[in-house]
């Protein structure tokens, strides 16, 4: 696996600079996936709440529906250049959508490992990969969900040399992470620009919901050394973190090793891996990011949780003020910002990161309020 590890890290490291990479790269994002995406200024649901002024970044609005595509497209422009085809993993399914449409447009096979859990809650995307031509592999080990599509996925890499891996959260052993926070941090490279030319200021807040950490890095990245600029990741509480129905890593996780790298991570009593919950398939994985590890412990990053309830009413909020149809992953970041407004004054701005459109959830959320 190494050898596969130091022949990324070289390809990376010779095109991450390289102007035609770059170029086609920015090619693809603008007339491909359809950015810049806007920063909207949510002025009923400001309304609604009071307090501070809520920006949303629209990463919904990109090409199938998420964030996923900004990274899926600068790994698949990787794997084009050492001639390979693309395996994939995925939880929520919109990394799988998005590898499985960029496959094909670059002649490549794909092959998505997904749990099996999340086969059966995201139905819809499961239809979209394959209506792409994509190789869709339920996964049954453990709790059936993205931990054990991540170790499906990294066991059909090692056994075919002519694969190439395009992991879609800021997780996994180097240079994964730092690949993943490089295609992503478009995000904020827009926002911080965009809100300097509505605002003529930085934001107060800049929050987002945390499973991998993907979309996470991506807004965070261009704030990180702005101080004035609060950055808030939201994990997934679950039905509560005093419960074993949870995904809140940050807030009950400790360190050790998971997925080929040191981070925080749940752990049952005799070291394994814990199972892990969360209404979101997106955000029901047991570690993180290094990155956002290092965020923690440097205090830089305020790492909090929204329960499933939290969440669904979150979403049910800004569907009914803005006509937004947030992800439930995202659900989570806006459930963050509907409890801060209204104690903050309303000169202040919060950026939220909407990674995702809600369409794949809408009959996970009726299931949930039927029940």
């Amino acid at each position: 696996m190494q050898a596969l590890l130091d022949e990324l890290e070289t390809t990376f490291e010779t095109y991450k600079n390289d102007s035609e990479f770059l170029e086609e790269y920015q090619h693809y994002l603008k007339d491909y996936s359809g950015r810049e995406t806007p920063l909207y200024f949510a002025e009923s649901l400001i309304n609604h709440l009071g307090g501070a002024k809520i920006y949303l970044k629209r990463e919904d609005l990109n090409h199938l529906g998420s964030h996923k595509l900004n990274n899926v497209l600068g790994q698949i422009l990787l794997a084009k250049r050492m001639g390979k085809c693309v395996i994939a993993e995925i939880g929520a399914g919109q990394h799988g959508v998005a590898t499985a449409a960029a496959a094909p447009r670059f002649g490549m096979e794909c092959d998505v490992y997904m749990g099996a859990e999340d086969v059966e809650r995201q139905r819809l995307n499961v239809f979209r990969m394959e209506m792409m031509g994509a190789r869709v592999h339920a996964v049954t080990e453990g709790t059936a969900t993205l931990k054990e599509a991540v170790d499906a996925a990294f066991g059909a890499w090692m056994a075919d040399l002519d694969a190439f891996f395009v992991l879609g959260s800021a997780v996994g052993p180097h240079p994964y992470p730092s690949i993943v926070h490089e295609f992503q941090k478009v995000i904020s490279i827009e926002s911080r620009r965009q809100i300097l030319e509505i605002e003529g200021r930085l934001p107060d807040l800049v929050i987002a919901c945390v499973g991998g950490g993907s979309n996470a890095i991506g807004v965070f990245s261009q704030y990180v050394n702005d101080a004035e600029v609060g950055l808030v990741g939201v994990e997934a509480a679950g039905r509560g973190v005093d419960t074993d129905k949870h995904a809140a890593t940050m807030t009950k996780g400790t360190v050790g090793i998971v997925d080929g790298m040191k981070t925080i991570a749940l752990f049952k009593e005799n070291g394994e891996i814990a199972p892990v919950y969360s209404i979101s398939a997106g955000l029901d994985y047991p570690g993180v990011g290094p990155e956002h590890a290092f965020f923690k412990e440097s205090g830089r990053v305020e790492y909090v949780s929204a329960r499933d309830a939290e969440a669904v009413e979150a979403l049910l909020t800004l569907s009914k003020t803005e006509g937004i149809l947030p992800a439930i992953e995202s659900s989570h970041a806006i459930a963050e910002a509907i409890k801060r407004a209204p104690l903050m004054d309303k000169e202040q701005i919060i950026i939220v990161n909407v990674s995702g459109r809600g369409d794949k959830d809408v009959v996970a959320v009726a299931d949930y309020l039927e029940k």
